[in-house]
């Protein structure tokens, strides 16, 4: 296997699978966010302030670019999907796990989740939220080449059904 990339919305579980898929594979995880703050030199929502959302997502780009077929367990960002560019890359690292999970269960996520900040959906209603959702939902879609229902379940679970998955292929 050449790796397993977990692409979804913020609150998804990315990060927290990861980890659990990178613990029974033996390949090393990746977290975008915290590569893209080690390369910047400043927190995600610093940079957004300073250079904006395109700014941004170009360096996503990069950092894409640099981890593409390198055998890492990588959790992108819930935005990595918005520039076609990013899309046609991610198709081309298969396995691309969508983390397919509704906004009544990311919001909570979301609104309890104090440890990072979130430009996109920082101090926003959920109903602010859901319309920085839906317009991403093809594009996870597109750019997938296995969706997982995250909805109700352990991350255990979502890991196990991951592996198991990639197992009968």
């Amino acid at each position: 296997m050449q790796g397993i990339t977990l692409i979804g919305f913020m609150g998804a579980g990315k990060t927290t699978v990861g980890k659990l898929l990178s613990k029974s594979t033996g390949m090393n995880h990746i977290d975008f966010d915290d590569k893209i703050v080690e390369e910047i030199g400043m927190t995600i929502q610093e940079y957004f302030d300073l250079y904006g959302e395109d700014a941004f997502r170009e360096k996503e780009t990069t950092v894409l670019k640099k981890y593409i077929d390198h055998g890492f367990v990588i959790s992108t960002g819930g935005g990595i999907v918005m520039r076609p560019e990013n899309r046609e890359l991610l198709k081309q690292m298969k396995p691309v796990v969508y983390l397919e999970t509704a906004p009544e269960v990311f919001i909570p996520r979301l609104k309890n989740d104090h440890t990072t900040v979130r430009p996109l959906v920082v101090s926003k209603s959920p109903e602010e939220i859901k319309q920085v959702f839906e317009p991403r939902i093809s594009f996870y879609k597109e750019s997938a080449s296995m969706i997982v229902s995250t909805d109700q379940r352990t991350p255990e679970e979502i890991t196990e059904e991951i592996l198991t998955r990639l197992k009968q292929r």
